[in-house]
């Protein structure tokens, strides 16, 4: 399968306003010459994104505000990028997290996370996997999964568990498509230097975390390049190796302690 050409391409990038998603659109602007479909729920920072990339790129971007926990947001993002522009990639991005026991979440956060994480993944996934798949043209998708989903992570229980449905989901979706040049790829990230995680829940975890720009370059360039799973840096790589020969008992509480030490660590200063 050839590469995925971009340039002068709609691509969708979803959590856009900040983190990995700003800047996946504005390397696929700068790199790539793409043009943008942007969503995320602040249309304040999209607006400033959407200004700075067609004036220093000069490529087009269309915003679009919406909530993906709610699934009459997450149609219409699918309904606009397949009918408002001739779309040939969807980078889903968009997602929740959260770091801390799990008996401390409430209904609503828990309800938040799994319809960001799952349900509008799974429904965008399902839609744009068909939509590509009876292109019968050139065209990828790449869902942002975890390093979270290889490796069960306490105190991120439940941020782990959507994030290993989207890994699975992803690899199981690819497997089905008839169109030989449509591609799948699943991003599994580590730590990021993110907003997300410039909160003072992360403060102790700092030095796991990757810069976000080589982060985005790992992602695109594997994107394109069709690689089924893009898993960026030498120690995740080596990490996502070994996980297949550790005991998982063993893992979890090595795990458990080192996220442990960076929770007390959090509570104490508060």
């Amino acid at each position: 399968m050839n590469a995925l050409q971009l340039k002068d391409k709609w691509v969708l990038v979803t959590g856009a306003s900040s983190g990995l998603g700003k800047e996946m659109a504005t390397q696929l602007a700068r790199d790539y010459g793409s043009h943008l479909v942007v969503v995320a729920r602040r249309t304040a920072q999209l607006e400033i994104l959407q200004k700075e990339l067609q004036s220093q790129y000069k490529v087009q971007v269309k915003v679009l505000t919406a909530d993906l926990s709610k699934k009459e947001d997450v149609l219409r993002v699918y309904d606009f990028s397949t009918k408002e522009v001739d779309l040939h990639a969807a980078i889903l991005n968009a997602g929740v997290t959260y770091f801390g026991r799990c008996h401390q979440l409430t209904d609503e956060n828990m309800d938040s996370i799994l319809q960001t994480n799952i349900a509008s993944m799974a429904l965008l996934m399902q839609r744009f996997a068909k939509y590509f798949d009876e292109s019968r043209s050139a065209r990828g998708m790449l869902v942002i999964s975890s390093m979270a989903a290889i490796s069960p992570v306490p105190y991120q229980a439940l941020y782990s568990g959507t994030k290993a449905f989207i890994y699975n989901y992803a690899q199981a979706l690819s497997a089905e498509q008839e169109n030989k040049n449509f591609s799948i790829s699943i991003f599994a990230p580590g730590g990021i230097q993110t907003e997300m995680t410039s909160k003072g829940d992360f403060d102790a975890l700092q030095k796991w975390l990757m810069p976000v720009d080589e982060v985005a370059r790992v992602a695109l360039n594997g994107f394109v390049r069709r690689k089924l799973v893009i898993i960026p840096g030498f120690s995740n790589k080596m990490g996502a190796f070994f996980l297949k020969f550790l005991p998982k008992k063993f893992l979890l509480r090595q795990l458990g302690g080192v996220y442990r030490k960076a929770l007390t660590n959090t509570e104490n200063k508060s």
